[in-house]
């Protein structure tokens, strides 16, 4: 059975290529939201002010997680690369720079 046409058009996959289910983007996402709220300590500085580069690379990489996790592919380019896995991890990896930096 074919999904209704409205149904393709309005779809966010990219041409010929079919999205699915990225468990080690989704899996990334889940733990960051869980250190996230178990650990906001961690998002804080030393003092424990608030530090929201940090946390903006943090929510970044758990949002580019979660999208890119459940096979949602953006059709505009820049949300494509925003919420790309790639994206993900090189927000991940730019906040854990970030925080062990400031130790």
């Amino acid at each position: 059975m074919q999904a209704p046409v409205e149904a393709q058009e309005q779809g966010a996959e990219e041409p010929g290529r079919s999205a699915s289910v990225q468990p080690l983007a989704l899996g990334l996402g889940i733990v960051l939201m869980l250190v996230g709220s178990f650990r906001p300590d961690w998002l804080a500085e030393a003092s424990g002010k608030a530090n929201h580069g940090l946390a903006m690379l943090w929510f970044w990489a758990m949002a580019a997680g979660f999208v890119r996790g459940v096979g949602f592919i953006p059709r505009f380019w820049l949300w494509r690369w925003l919420f790309s896995g790639w994206a993900a991890f090189a927000a991940l990896a730019a906040a854990l720079a970030w925080r062990f930096a400031d130790l």
